[in-house]
Order: structure tokens, then sequence, then C-alpha cells
């Protein structure tokens, strides 16, 4: 890993975007890495915007990524992404989970879902990866661990040893709920 790599989580509320920060904030600090996490969740039990900083590195001194300073935007809905273009480096990975969840304006029929967003992704940043998490993780068992399969996409990223991915996923989901999740998050990680 270089120096520091600062990941920008974003999401709507409901969709697990602060347990993937937990769950990578954890794996990255048992992998040795000084690690610092914020996150803004106002709105999130009524489906508004959800994010999560988290800048791993040697020696980290904040827990907020500046604008034009994220080196991957890790986004659980495709629209979100839109909304965050600004903090990103001009060399950065984006990974998207294909999910659309429609904004008040867009379901009363006030507005139309900007459907070319990926592909305007696609023309503007040379690494843009669309996932679909819900596919992976209902084929896995459970589609509601979409958000430990997206985050087994993430973890291909990072060199951090799965088991520590695995360990994580134990501390912080209730044990039933474990094999579905780590079967999710490997589907994911291998999709």
């Amino acid at each position: 890993m270089k120096k520091k790599t600062s990941i920008l989580m974003a999401g709507v509320g409901g969709q697990g975007v602060l347990l993937a920060s937990e769950i990578l904030t954890d794996v990255m600090m048992n992998a040795g890495y000084d690690v610092k996490k914020s996150e803004v969740h106002g709105m999130a039990q009524r489906g508004g915007s959800v994010t999560s900083h988290v800048i791993v590195g040697e020696k980290v001194y904040s827990p907020l990524i500046r604008k034009g300073e994220a080196d991957i935007l890790f986004s659980f809905e495709i629209l979100e992404t839109m909304r965050y273009l600004e903090y990103l480096k001009k060399e950065c990975v984006i990974l998207v989970n294909n999910q659309k969840i429609l904004p008040p304006s867009v379901s009363m029929g006030k507005e139309a879902y900007p459907d070319q967003s990926v592909g305007l992704l696609k023309n503007h940043f040379s690494q843009v990866r669309v996932v679909d998490a819900f596919a992976i993780a209902e084929k896995s068992g459970n589609a509601k661990a979409l958000n430990v399969a997206f985050t087994g996409a993430l973890s291909r990223y990072f060199e951090a040893p799965v088991e520590l991915w695995y360990q994580a996923i134990r501390k912080m989901l209730p044990e039933k709920l474990v094999p579905v999740n780590i079967d999710a998050f490997d589907a994911g990680r291998n999709a």
C-alpha cells in the first residue's frame, strides 16, 4: 500500500455504508495500519445520504478527505456516486454498486433519474468498476448481505489477508448471519 489511501464511502441510509466502513477500518487496523474514520449519517434512517471517510496509511492525522484527495470512491448507489465526484483525485478508482434508489423528486414524477451516469463516469475516469452487489448477495443466500458482498469487491484493493476480513465480519455481525455474509464477501471478492 502506498503511504496513504483515502476511501470515500457513499450511499443511502439503510444500504450498509457504515457497516462496510467498520469492517474496512477493523481490517486495516489489524493489518498494522493507522486508520482514521469519520461518518456523516444525517437523514440516514429516512433514506438520506450517508458517507464515511476512511483514511489508511503509515501515519494518518485527519479523518476527513478534502476535495480532490480521495483515492477510492466506494459508492453503494449510482446517483450518490455523482454527488461526490469533486472529492476524487484525477487518478482514482470508482467502485459503484449498480443499484438505483429513486429520490423523492423522481418517485413523484417531477424529474427523471439520470440513466447515463455510469457512461459519464467511464468517459471521465479510467478506473470505474460497476458491481451488481444485490445479485451477488442474492446468489450467496441472502440479498440483505449486499453490503458485505460489495465490501468483498473493495477488499481486492487492499493488501490484507482474507482472514482479517473474515475476522471483522465475525466481530461485527450476529453469529447466525456470519456464514451467509462470508459467502457473500467471497463472491464479491471473486466477482
